[in-house]
């Protein structure tokens, strides 16, 4: 889980933690377009499947660079802990 603007951080973290022997079902991010491109039920689309995501994921990995952590993030974080998930923090510098 992370904000979309570090993108690019995050697909290589999920490439490393693939690479460690790790399944991980990362964000799915809008392919060339601005998210504000896409309709409202596609919107809703994307946030429902993240969801399932995390509900069918052991844990969640929050990657946190910079010290953000956007409201989005902030309620994936309360739906994993509602969920008793494992909440793990990645952030930069470490």
């Amino acid at each position: 889980c992370g904000s979309l603007k570090y993108k690019d951080e995050i697909m290589k973290i999920t490439e490393e933690l693939t690479l460690q022997g790790n399944c991980i079902l990362s964000i799915i991010y809008p392919a060339g377009r601005n998210i504000s491109d896409y309709s409202m039920e596609e919107r809703e689309m994307f946030g429902a499947m993240h969801r399932e995501r995390i509900r069918i994921s052991d844990a969640i990995l929050v990657v946190n660079i910079d010290d953000y952590i956007g409201e989005s993030t902030r309620r994936e974080i309360e739906f994993a802990s509602f969920l008793n998930k494992e909440i793990l923090y990645y952030t930069d510098g470490l």
